[in-house]
């Protein structure tokens, strides 16, 4: 699949001598929903300003549709939006004029009826003579999101889109993104609710401490990595798990009257029937049992710390 970015080994390194991107190589595909994922300084901010030019590169090649972004910043930018994590507007402007603004920024002709029509997929419309200062938080994100999209951009990257902003605005704005998607752009989006990455996400890419330790179908991830759990609640309570099943990954919680079993679903044998029968022969008696799958958040703990261990493995 053609790639409308492309970076091969990107290097980041501050004056200070710190590394925030180290050797960053990944191909975002043309109209995906590609979700990064990171924990606090991982480098994500830092990765999205050096795809759009804000921060300069130590040494590798960023491509925008084809575009070189450091040789032909000028025709490169002008394919990208970026709404930043900061809500960095003129509180005094109003949504129209800084929206209108922001399009004569990237020398587009003025065009009404296009920021009319971005504005009223914001819910923005009824909002477009009040100042930003009059908006609410949420809004004033929303303006952002207009502003990015004033130019009309192929690419749109969203750093912490909805950072801030209550739960029902959060899966409004989700459902625009989705929109934005259909119509053709392809979105970047960083973010630190996991379910967030997990509901919209065709791809995911997990980042640590500068490197991209991982890229892969949202799908394909939680079935790769993802765990089984099996949770039975006993009818009375347990002081240990029997001898006779100290084989299998089982774990007694503090109670003692609640199972827990996991498993790998890829397995020829998942081993339930055969700790079923078990518990059977013991007179272990159980009120209900129910199967759930590790979350996209347990997935990406596991990842992190998995990396760190490898580099402190390495580092001895």
């Amino acid at each position: 699949m053609d790639p409308i970015i492309s970076v091969k080994n990107l290097n980041k390194v501050y004056s200070s001598g710190f590394q925030a991107l180290k050797d960053v190589s990944v191909d975002i595909h043309r109209g995906e929903i590609f979700a990064l994922l990171g924990p606090n300084g991982a480098g994500k901010t830092t990765l999205i300003s050096t795809i759009c030019g804000i921060t300069s590169p130590t040494s590798g090649q960023i491509q925008a549709d084809g575009v070189d972004i450091i040789r032909d910043y000028r025709v490169a930018r002008k394919l990208i939006g970026l709404v930043p994590q900061e809500l960095t507007t003129d509180a005094f402007e109003s949504v129209w004029a800084t929206t209108n603004f922001s399009r004569g920024l990237f020398g587009k002709a003025p065009d009404p009826a296009y920021i009319e029509k971005i504005l009223k997929s914001l819910s923005l419309w009824d909002k477009k003579d009040n100042r930003i200062m009059e908006l609410s938080g949420g809004m004033k994100r929303r303006v952002l999101i207009a502003k990015a999209l004033s130019h009309e951009p192929k690419i749109l990257f969203l750093d912490e889109p909805t950072a801030g902003v209550d739960v029902e605005l959060r899966r409004e704005m989700w459902e625009l993104v989705r929109k934005l998607r259909d119509d053709g752009v392809t979105i970047i989006l960083t973010t630190h609710y996991i379910e967030e990455a997990e509901e919209m996400a065709d791809r995911i890419g997990v980042i640590s401490k500068g490197r991209i330790i991982l890229v892969e179908e949202k799908a394909t991830l939680m079935d790769q990595l993802g765990k089984k759990q099996l949770t039975l609640h006993l009818q009375q309570p347990m002081r240990s798990i029997p001898t006779e099943l100290s084989g299998y990954a089982l774990e007694l919680l503090g109670d003692g009257q609640t199972l827990v079993y996991t498993f790998d679903v890829h397995a020829s044998e998942t081993g339930i029937g055969e700790i079923l029968r078990k518990l059977n022969e013991l007179g272990v008696d159980f009120k209900d049992l129910k199967s759930t799958q590790s979350s996209l958040e347990e997935i990406f703990v596991g990842l992190v710390r998995s990396a760190a261990q490898q580099k402190e493995e390495v580092t001895v």
